[in-house]
C-alpha cells in the first residue's frame, strides 16, 4: 500500500544495499540521535548561568586560597555571584 523507501533504512532486509555494515551504521546514526536529543533536553532543563557562577565561584575560591585577593574582596564578589 504505503512505499515509503527511506535511504536510512536500506541496510535492515534482504537486498538492502550494504548488509551487515547498513545495519550498524543505520544503529550509529539512531544512537548519535537519542544521544544528541538526551544532551538537548539536559542542557534545556538547567537553570541559565547556573553553571557560570558555580565556575565564577570556584575560581573565586582558587583566587583568595592562593592569597591574591583579601578576605574583604572575597566575601564582597562572593556576595556578588549570589545574588
Amino acid at each position: 500500500m504505503f512505499n515509503c523507501n527511506w535511504g536510512f533504512m536500506t541496510g535492515f532486509g534482504p537486498g538492502g544495499g550494504m548488509g551487515g555494515f547498513g545495519f550498524l551504521f543505520n544503529l550509529f546514526i539512531f544512537g548519535l540521535l537519542i544521544f544528541l536529543a538526551y544532551k538537548l533536553i539536559q542542557r534545556l532543563s538547567r537553570p541559565d548561568g547556573t553553571r557560570d557562577r558555580e565556575d565564577s565561584l570556584e575560581i573565586l575560591k582558587r583566587k583568595y586560597a592562593n592569597g591574591e585577593i583579601t578576605t574583604e574582596e572575597f566575601s564582597r564578589m562572593r556576595e556578588i555571584l549570589r545574588s
